[in-house]
């Protein structure tokens, strides 16, 4: 029987994470990646942010090196498999790398930025904000 562990990460840190609708009785881990945290000289105030959205999933919380501790929470539950949703990061390919030598990783598109179709001017960011913003944010602005 399949049996998937969700990994939820900062770029779909969201109750409407694609991961965590598709296996919603599924174990899921969230990792305070240290490292990343002080090279990329993350605030208090945005780790607190962090973790009052956390505290809205159904997560596990630990802290450490990501691929080392999924892996860890993985065997604890008895997965098969682990799901997460996409990144354009970097060190999410790196992670993912790391986890599929040892278990098959399904990563699902996360959801749109913009739910606007046609064709934005990416040269200049006033341009693009200037037609984005009513699909990012409605007619309010």
């Amino acid at each position: 029987m399949e049996k998937a562990l969700i990994w939820v990460h900062g770029d779909c840190l969201s109750p409407h994470n694609p991961a965590l609708l598709a296996q919603p009785s599924a174990p899921a881990l969230w990792v305070w990646d240290e490292a990343l945290l002080a090279s990329y000289g993350v605030t208090l105030k945005r780790i607190v942010f962090i973790y009052e959205c956390l505290l809205e999933l159904p997560v596990h919380i630990r802290r450490g090196e990501v691929a080392t501790e999924l892996l860890h929470f993985a065997e604890e539950h008895g997965a098969t498999h682990i799901l997460t949703t996409g990144s354009p990061s970097p060190r999410f390919a790196e992670i993912c790398a790391r986890l599929e030598q040892r278990y098959p990783v399904e990563v699902l598109p996360g959801p749109p930025f913009l739910s606007g179709g046609g064709r934005y001017d990416l040269k200049r960011f006033a341009r693009y904000w200037a037609r984005a913003q009513h699909h990012a944010f409605g007619d309010s602005g």
